[in-house]
């Protein structure tokens, strides 16, 4: 188990889990309303940024994916590194399981994506858009359907979460890196190079780390690469060891301390400038696309075939074993639970399409909606149907 407080995480996403439906709900309602322009005008509205020699352009909702969402890669990346070094993904019997499980919840929803779209007028390009996991949302739904369900469903979905942010995380550098800026590119090398540096200076102030990260992220956005990958490099330069003796680690520090911004503000603001679309007109037409089917296919089929799949299989042979004291019905509930893709499918949908293709994006929003509601509502229902179980057994 890790090291530090997991239960203390948990409560943090679930309490974010609830706030993060709020937000998606109000986003969908005022798209929705007679003032649905308005929210149009928000999301669009133009806000230029210059300091000094930098400047740039951009739309609100642009700015949120650009220049707050790296700050929740940051803490994503803070709590890989714990992660591998200290916790879960440190052990490899305990890693066999949930890595098994995420290769097959990335696998099996990009082909049913792929499958989908596979016709003429398919868009092939979004396939990535189903293989994440919102971490936030499905704990948050776990928490919902069985409290006193065992505590090694709770760690075997965040470790598994962890793991397919990480292979989401792969996918943004490799597939969405615009032309490079090469000048800016090794400017942001020579920065993650100081950061790196950094990390043997256990008593580095924390405004010398956020001015590098600012830096690195400032590089990072003019080279052409995700600005994603500027917080997932900064957050792997970070030490683990305490400044001083006794004390806690300067990692596990700034996650506690960045944590709650990030899943109290900064997701809830991205899902409800993300997640409003239109059910009328050409929205419609949107939920019955290609990409909008593929997208809600890949999530709620896909992810349950894949984790449950991935996850039987490596039990059966032995590979892995399944997580104390939960039954198979309950695996399959947390399977079902990993298709709430939301908060990471819709960051990697605004990537996967241009950004002018308002028919292309309606689509991915729709698909994320419905994929992710309906493997919520499944997941739900099944552990809490698992959970009665358990309580009539303990009264017998």
């Amino acid at each position: 188990m890790s090291t530090r407080s997991t239960l203390a995480f948990l409560k943090t996403e679930t309490g974010s889990g609830m706030l993060l439906a709020a937000a998606a709900l109000l986003a969908i309602a005022w798209a929705n309303s007679p003032w649905a322009g308005s929210y149009d005008a928000l999301t669009h509205h133009m806000v230029a940024v210059r300091v000094g020699p930098f400047a740039e352009e951009m739309s609100l909702s642009g700015w949120v994916k650009t220049a707050l969402m790296p700050i929740f890669f940051f803490v994503v990346g803070l709590e890989i590194k714990h992660e591998i070094l200290r916790g879960e993904l440190s052990n490899p019997r305990r890693l066999a399981l949930p890595l098994l499980a995420a290769t097959g919840g990335v696998v099996v929803p990009a082909l049913i994506y792929l499958a989908v779209n596979g016709l003429p007028g398919g868009h092939q390009e979004g396939w990535p858009i189903p293989t994440a996991t919102d971490i936030a949302f499905a704990l948050a739904a776990l928490a919902v359907a069985g409290p006193r369900l065992p505590p090694t469903l709770r760690i075997f979905l965040l470790t598994l979460a962890i793991a397919d942010d990480l292979a989401a995380v792969a996918l943004i550098a490799v597939l969405f890196t615009a032309d490079l800026n090469f000048p800016m590119l090794a400017g942001a090398a020579v920065t993650v190079a100081v950061l790196a540096a950094m990390s043997r200076w256990r008593t580095a102030p924390y405004s010398f780390w956020a001015i590098g990260g600012l830096l690195l992220w400032g590089f990072t956005l003019k080279s052409g690469v995700n600005t994603s990958l500027a917080g997932i490099a900064a957050a792997f330069c970070l030490p683990l060891e305490p400044k001083r003796t006794g004390g806690q680690g300067v990692l596990s520090e700034t996650m506690e301390a960045l944590h709650p911004y990030v899943a109290f503000f900064i997701l809830p603001v991205f899902a409800f400038m993300a997640a409003g679309f239109s059910l009328g007109g050409q929205a419609g037409g949107a939920i019955f696309g290609t990409v909008s089917l593929g997208v809600a296919a890949g999530l709620f089929f896909g992810k349950q075939i894949g984790v449950f799949g991935a996850a039987a299989l490596a039990i059966g042979l032995k590979w892995a074993r399944r997580p104390t004291g939960a039954k198979w019905l309950e695996l399959y509930g947390v399977a079902a639970l990993c298709g709430v893709g939301f908060t990471m499918s819709l960051f990697i949908g605004a990537l996967a399409f241009p950004a002018g293709d308002e028919a292309l994006h309606a689509q991915v929003r729709a698909g994320v909606v419905m994929g992710s509601l309906a493997s919520a509502l499944v997941g739900i229902l099944l552990l809490s149907i698992s959970a009665r179980r358990r309580a009539r057994e303990a009264e017998a």
